[in-house]
């Protein structure tokens, strides 16, 4: 069996099990979803939003590209971000990203990688920014653990930038942005413990979309 059939075989044994413990799951699944969670994370194979937090279908709305990006010009991101704040509701959104990842050591290698070459700018406009504090790291995998982390905290303040955020965030305090990083030697997830409402502040005097100008 090559894994292309298997995997109709397993969805008819995960289909067996979830009726096993509750036989109306599917039922109560068609009726609509209610998250909590909007997960930006990267495309990475080996990275599954679900399966590392454990959390059940309808919990969490999830978004994953290369690099786990916000930019501001892409329409993907930014309608699945809308949508999870304007119509889901969501309390919390998550950017998670990981050491080791493909898309952040493309980034910064001299060379031309075509139809990714403005994709991966994005993360040399990270580089850019935080040059004098990566350019001081000479290990050159912790000068890459660091990017990962620094690319993170640069797509979450990408989400604070966006107007349907800062019109929830002003009048109900929700959703919470969270910087996340997924190791995958350990297999442990870490929260960045980022201050947002720090940054928010230092950057309202230029974001500001004017919704509350008291805030």
């Amino acid at each position: 069996m090559t894994l292309y059939e298997q995997v109709f075989e397993n969805n008819k044994k995960w289909v067996a099990e979830k009726k096993k413990t509750d036989e109306k799951f599917f039922e109560h699944l068609a009726q609509g979803q209610n998250p909590e969670f909007l997960y930006i994370g990267c495309s990475d194979s080996r990275v599954s939003a679900e399966e590392m937090t454990g959390i059940k279908p309808g919990q969490m709305f999830v978004h994953r590209n290369v690099a786990n990006l916000v930019p501001n010009n892409d329409n993907s991101s930014a309608s699945v971000i809308q949508y999870a704040i304007a119509h889901l509701n969501v309390q919390h959104i998550v950017v998670c990203g990981h050491y080791k990842c493909g898309g952040i050591k493309a980034a910064m290698q001299p060379a031309d990688l075509g139809f990714l070459n403005p994709w991966l700018r994005n993360i040399r406009d990270v580089y850019r920014l935080h040059k004098t504090e990566l350019n001081a790291i000479t290990d050159e995998a912790k000068r890459y653990d660091r990017l990962v982390e620094l690319n993170v905290e640069e797509q979450c303040v990408n989400v604070i930038k966006m107007a349907v955020w800062q019109r929830s965030y002003l009048q109900s305090r929700t959703p919470e942005i969270h910087g996340w990083i997924f190791d995958m030697q350990t297999g442990l997830l870490k929260d960045l413990q980022i201050d947002f409402n720090k940054i928010l502040k230092n950057i309202q005097e230029i974001y500001d979309l004017g919704t509350d100008k008291k805030s």
